[in-house]
Parts: structure tokens; C-alpha cells; sequence
């Protein structure tokens, strides 16, 4: 392997926010305190003054948006097929079952065409996922949803610093219904090392959402407390709000250097190569991840190896979840959702960090080229 070896994704964490993580640690509170309230309160500004509270996961946050909306045993919720498995798995979580939808071969996203056939008396939610960065149609999503009397949980794991039509993800869209469900995982545009956080409907009570957040606790001014739900374990702690509060402030250069180093990709690659690549939007998609398709035919496995090899990593982001064992027992299976097997068996993820140089871009795309020429 190559010494100047260059991952698919590196965060950006600057010494003035490692100096902020070593204060928590010294100050001797370092669980959730004072630091993940002023993060909170953060988030909140940045969406528009919607109420939103810190998890120690995205998937945690999708799983409490869920009970929060009522969700439970008998109930479906509709999803895509293309995501990490996690936005399925925390249906079955509560005990409700996943309609999938295949994906738009174009956006790479839920295809909201095929979703009003799909709805039953027993769907109770829709959690589109914005894959790479790229977020679904806002307007179409929130009509449908209005027009059905569904609840919306946007997965926007993928699209902090995204926007749909000039209007910031976790902000105006779906005030009355939607949740908004943000990861902070080590991969993603912002992190806190693992966390997450929920932007909350107007009619959802954010006290309840912090006792589903904490084994379901209400305390009292007199040091009493009560249990009247059944909450979880999923707090975030003050060492990760600590980078989290590091890391807004940049969000806005790490997004734009993104879509530049984006662009970089798009002139760089020869259209010979014969690549599917994604769709070029520079004003929505905060480009958290850039992904070709391989060539029909190309062996992955040996791509991933060879781009390796040549000191440049790649990643797999996803394969079609309904193909995993667990799914297939539930009664999913090859055809079922054909645009999102395709995608799921060619797409690569590129190397795409801020703190890339465009050479690196450059570095990336002749691997590439050799890689595939080698194999062919």
C-alpha cells in the first residue's frame, strides 16, 4: 500500500476544537451537560428555531422519531431499499414493517412516483433518505404526505448543509409533519465522532422526545422522579457536543469545497471510461459523497483491491439492503427492486474531504482510468 495512502473520507477537526474536547474533559463533566445544550441550541438557530435535541446516533434518532409519531406492531412505514441498513432495521425496531420503494435511477433516491400506490390504512410514516447528499424533492414529498395524512421522517443522515430549492434540510420543510433525523458519524459533513440529532414537528412535545432519549425519566424539582415511558439509552455526550460545536461554524466552507472538488470529478473523468456518474447538482446536494457506477461487468472486489493498491480507498455505499439474509427471511428477494440492485452492485465511493487537494482529484481519476483498463 502506498505511504501518502488517501481514504474515500478523513474528517476535518481543527486544534481550536481539540482544545475545546480537552476543557470538557478537564472541566469533570463530560456526559450530557452544558455542552450538548449550547450544541442543541446551535442546531436549532441553523434550522430556522425548530426544536431539535442530540443523540448518540442517527439511528437512534430515526428509532425515537418513530415512536414519537406512534408507530408500533401493525403498522408500515415506507423506505428505499438503497441506504444503510439501519433506516429498515429501525422499523422493525418498533415493530412495524418496511415497504420499499425502488429509487429513481437518475437522483438515486426513493422514487416518489411509485409511493402513493404503496400506501395502505396500515402506513403510518415515509423515511425518504437523501442518498450522498442529494436530497428528495421536498415540495413533492410534503404534498404527498399532506394529501395522504402521513408522518415524514426525513433520513437526512447524508444531508446536513444540503438545501432543497435555496431552503436549508432540517429547516423549512415539514414544520407540521415531518421529523428530521441528522447523524453526526465520523464519515459524515459534520461530525461529533458518533452522535446525531432530531429536528422536531411543531405538534411533538421536545420533553418527551428527551425522556424517550433516557429510559423514559421525568424528574421532579423536589429530586423525585417518575417513569412513564418506555425510553432508551441514547444521550450524547458533552465530549462529542464539544467537536460538534467545532464543527458548525465550518459547515458552510466544508459544503463548498465539496461541490468544488464535486466539479473537479466531473471534468476530470473521461466520459470513455464508461462510468454512470451521479447527478450533477451544485445548488441542493451538499456532496457528501461522490459515486460512479462501474461499468456493468467490472469486478468490484478486484477494483476495490487494485484503487487500494495504488494507495486510493474506496468504499461501498450501499448495497440493496433487501438483499441481506435478514431481509431475504422476511420475504424480499433478487427482481424485487431492480434500479436499486443495479446501483447497489456498481456504485464505488470516490475519496471526497474537504481537506482534499485538487491534485488529489487528478491522482484519483488516473487510478481510476488504469484500474479499469487493467481489468478489462
Amino acid at each position: 500500500m502506498s505511504s501518502d495512502f488517501l481514504p474515500f473520507t478523513r474528517p476535518s477537526i481543527d486544534e481550536a476544537t481539540i482544545a475545546a474536547v480537552g476543557d470538557v474533559l478537564r472541566s469533570g463533566w463530560i456526559t450530557s451537560g452544558p455542552k450538548v445544550q449550547a450544541f442543541e441550541a446551535a442546531l436549532s438557530t441553523y434550522c430556522g428555531g425548530r426544536p431539535v435535541r442530540a443523540f448518540n446516533s442517527g439511528t437512534a434518532t430515526l428509532e425515537v422519531a418513530l415512536r414519537l409519531a406512534g408507530v408500533g406492531a401493525g403498522d408500515t412505514v415506507i423506505t428505499t431499499p438503497l441506504t444503510w441498513v439501519a433506516t429498515a432495521n429501525v422499523i422493525l425496531e418498533v415493530g412495524a414493517t418496511p415497504i420499499l420503494i425502488d429509487v429513481d435511477p437518475l437522483t438515486r433516491n426513493i422514487d416518489l412516483d411509485r409511493i402513493e400506490a404503496a400506501i395502505t390504512a396500515s402506513t403510518k410514516a415515509i423515511i425518504p433518505v437523501d442518498l450522498a447528499g442529494l436530497p428528495v424533492d421536498r415540495d413533492r414529498l410534503y404534498a404527498l404526505a399532506d394529501r395522504c395524512g402521513l408522518r415524514v421522517i426525513e433520513d437526512a443522515a447524508q444531508s446536513l448543509g444540503a438545501s432543497w430549492n435555496g431552503r436549508p434540510i432540517g429547516g423549512a420543510f415539514g414544520q407540521g409533519r415531518g421529523f428530521v433525523s441528522f447523524s453526526f458519524h465520523a464519515n459524515k459533513n459534520l461530525t461529533t465522532s458518533e452522535g446525531g440529532a432530531l429536528v422536531l414537528p411543531e405538534d411533538i412535545d421536545p420533553a418527551l422526545c428527551e425522556r424517550l432519549r433516557l429510559q423514559g425519566v421525568k424528574r421532579f424539582p423536589d429530586g423525585g422522579m417518575d417513569v412513564d415511558v418506555l425510553g432508551g439509552k441514547f444521550n450524547l455526550t458533552d465530549i462529542a457536543a464539544a467537536i460538534g460545536l467545532g464543527q458548525l461554524p465550518n459547515l458552510a466552507a466544508f459544503t463548498a469545497r465539496r461541490r468544488e472538488l464535486a466539479r473537479r470529478y466531473f471534468a476530470a473523468l473521461d466520459p470513455k471510461l464508461g462510468l454512470d456518474l451521479p447527478m450533477a447538482d451544485f445548488e441542493n446536494s451538499n456532496w457528501h459523497m461522490f459515486q460512479p457506477l462501474l461499468p456493468r461487468g467490472t469486478d468490484r472486489g478486484r477494483f476495490i483491491v487494485a484503487m487500494k493498491d495504488k494507495g486510493i480507498g474506496v468504499g461501498v455505499h450501499y448495497p440493496a439492503l433487501h438483499l441481506f439474509s435478514l431481509y431475504r427471511a422476511l420475504g424480499f428477494g433478487e427482481g424485487d427492486f431492480p434500479q436499486a440492485e443495479d446501483i447497489g452492485r456498481r456504485t464505488i465511493t470516490l475519496p471526497l474531504f474537504p481537506a482534499m487537494q485538487d491534485g488529489d482529484i487528478d491522482r484519483v481519476c488516473s487510478a481510476l482510468a488504469a484500474t479499469l483498463s487493467e481489468l478489462a
